[in-house]
């Protein structure tokens, strides 16, 4: 996994952006540099490019969210604080405690767990709790754990378990629109986050730096970690129910950050030619390293026959139907949840047919930026397909 971010000095108010951009002025604190032009942002660059999506997930097999409502710095854990401030010379019997951020980021990397920052869409109302969720994307454990985040210290707790939450059933839909990162990730993400929320207000969070600013509009959908990237708005509630009815949307599909590169790229070419774009399919049975850059992957097919109910945008009011959540779900601790909440396995990927799929990976230098504040070269891993064969 791909260790959370190291932490650097916040920027200065002269080095910050501009916040002439109209897209800045919909959220207090989130400049759009003033240079910034989207026909040459990193996005649209790479979609000249024609830089591909598939394989380009990022690892996140957990997920740390953190719901903070003041403004995010570039590197988003350094706006977290304790509530109360260490000594000011602590004894040598007690050496001082690394600042909370650290703290966190350290304890974030043990235990795979990705730390984001969260935010609804738009004003918020006064007095609302602020909330954590903890999530594990891994395929047979997805689940999703909530509750109120009372100080940023708390999240001290949530982490060892001293407050383990409760089970939620409901998919969270992320959007990163993390201005001071990229540019082009608030640019193209709000328009996105202000679609899914007109239509699922409950799921819907802003969120900050994911991974692949050039692929902006990002969106990932959990507890399955599903990324999808250059999302324009009006698609982004059709990936929304498309995900909530089983299936996966090849077209904007990045892939699932709870499996590696590899398996993403034999999950894609597997669907290419043919095979099922069910969530539950394409699980992989089997992966052989044959070099640092040759793999072969066996997936199972089965799958085919989504178990969830689509999603119902916001104004309607569906009978529920306690029998029918989709997600396999179980805290990080592995126990299995009994209690109300529990969601339904992700199908049996034991029984069934299988594809292989030879894949060979790699490195592409680019003439461009990976991000907009970086300078050429840009450097990223590519896959090839070498064969496919069902058995």
């Amino acid at each position: 996994m791909i260790p959370p971010e190291p932490l650097r000095p916040e920027r200065t108010e002269d080095q910050r952006a501009a916040r002439s951009s109209p897209v800045a002025s919909q959220r207090p604190g989130s400049p759009v540099d003033s240079r910034y032009r989207p026909e040459t942002g990193c996005a649209a660059s790479a979609e000249r490019r024609g830089d591909e999506l598939f394989a380009s997930a990022p690892p996140a097999e957990r997920w740390l969210l953190i719901e903070l409502n003041a403004p995010w710095p570039r590197v988003a854990l350094t706006a977290l604080h304790r509530s109360a401030p260490q000594p000011t010379a602590p004894s040598a019997a007690q050496p001082p405690t690394a600042d909370l951020p650290t703290q966190l980021a350290q304890l974030c990397t043990k235990l795979r767990c990705r730390p984001v920052l969260i935010r609804r869409h738009g004003r918020l109302t006064a007095g609302t709790p602020r909330r954590w969720f903890l999530v594990d994307s891994r395929p047979g454990h997805e689940s999703i754990r909530t509750g109120e985040l009372p100080t940023d210290g708390h999240l001290l707790a949530v982490l060892t378990g001293a407050d383990p939450g409760t089970p939620s059933t409901d998919p969270i839909y992320l959007v990163c629109t993390h201005g001071r990162h990229d540019a082009c990730c608030a640019v193209r993400g709000r328009p996105a986050a202000a679609a899914l929320t007109a239509a699922y207000p409950d799921r819907t969070w802003e969120c900050s730096h994911i991974g692949g600013d050039r692929f902006a509009a990002n969106l990932v959908f959990l507890p399955h970690s599903l990324f999808y990237g250059h999302v324009p708005a009006d698609q982004a509630v059709p990936l929304a129910q498309s995900y909530d009815q089983g299936r996966i949307n090849p077209t904007y599909y990045r892939g699932s950050g709870a499996l590696s590169p590899a398996v993403q790229a034999a999950q894609h070419f597997a669907r290419r030619s043919g095979h099922s774009t069910s969530l539950d399919a394409l699980q992989p049975v089997a992966v052989r390293g044959e070099s640092p850059d040759l793999w072969s992957i066996t997936l199972a097919t089965s799958g085919d026959s989504p178990t969830s109910t689509p999603a119902t945008p916001a104004g309607t009011n569906p009978a529920p139907d306690a029998a029918s959540p989709r997600h396999g779900h179980t805290p990080l601790a592995d126990t299995k949840l009994s209690a109300a909440g529990t969601f339904k396995p992700t199908g049996s990927s034991e029984a069934g047919s299988r594809v292989t799929v030879e894949v060979r990976s790699e490195i592409v230098t680019v003439d461009g930026q990976m991000t907009c504040a970086a300078r050429p070269p840009g450097r990223f891993r590519r896959f090839r397909l070498l064969s496919v064969f069902d058995e």
